[in-house]
């Protein structure tokens, strides 16, 4: 009950900011539509639909981990949690109160790429269903970066850190715009060493239909999730722990 007295704050305060809100949701949309208009353009297939809107929606979640770091970090810098640290929520209630109100949130802009990818050609199947599914590990990796970075750094540095860095990340490094077998060498190695590309292939084999293929990908995602958050509990704990005293 703790936590979900605090989540609803939080869903008040992510409804509040709705520039934010609407450039966090229209912006993996416009980068699909861009991308679709080019491919129309040119006679070489770069950019297949069935193959672009899994990694869009990837790209695009990397606005939710800025929007919970700043979440985050707005909270740790007023004086609103000073006076919830004399609350009864441990640190795990802090984190998931922050994340059960933005994990809907990135779901429903993994669906809107969905959405607007039909009318760009995408097929209407259930797989569709299935790729949402297996993409939500994926947004609870990146809301958990998102509150690791906002429990470590004040509000001008996740924007750096998430903003700029991660979005560049999880896009050069996720395989969305290129095969990555065409650059290879270091760089292939230190993309396979990272969750952005495996959830790009589970999202594409989702929706293509290619179930066998699905797990041996989601589960960097799911186990890199896992860890983060941890240790997003943890660093918010000794955060707390130090602001305290």
């Amino acid at each position: 009950m703790k936590t979900l007295a605090f989540a609803s704050r939080n869903s008040k305060e992510i409804l509040r900011d709705r520039l934010n809100l609407a450039f966090g949701i229209g912006f993996p949309v416009v980068l699909l539509l861009l991308l679709t208009i080019i491919q129309s353009n040119i006679p070489v297939v770069l950019f297949p639909i069935d193959q672009l809107t899994p990694g869009i929606a990837v790209f695009g979640l990397s606005f939710i981990s800025l929007f919970s770091g700043l979440l985050i970090a707005k909270d740790r810098t007023s004086s609103f949690m000073l006076r919830l640290f004399t609350a009864p929520l441990t640190s795990s209630d802090f984190i998931f109160g922050y994340t059960l109100p933005l994990l809907p949130m990135a779901i429903l802009q993994v669906a809107v790429c969905f959405a607007v990818a039909f009318f760009l050609g995408l097929g209407v199947s259930i797989n569709v269903v299935l790729a949402i599914i297996v993409l939500t590990p994926a947004a609870l990796l990146f809301i958990a970066i998102g509150l690791l970075c906002g429990s470590l750094f004040n509000e001008k540095q996740v924007g750096g850190v998430c903003g700029a860095l991660l979005t560049n990340l999880s896009a050069w490094l996720s395989g969305t715009w290129f095969d990555l077998d065409l650059v290879g060498g270091a760089f292939k190695v230190v993309a396979g060493a990272l969750p952005f590309v495996h959830a790009v292939k589970a999202g594409r084999a989702a929706l293509s239909g290619n179930y066998s293929s699905i797990f041996p990908d989601l589960w960097w995602v799911i186990v890199y999730a896992v860890v983060i958050m941890v240790v997003a509990i943890l660093v918010f704990t000794r955060k707390m722990n130090s602001d305290n005293t």
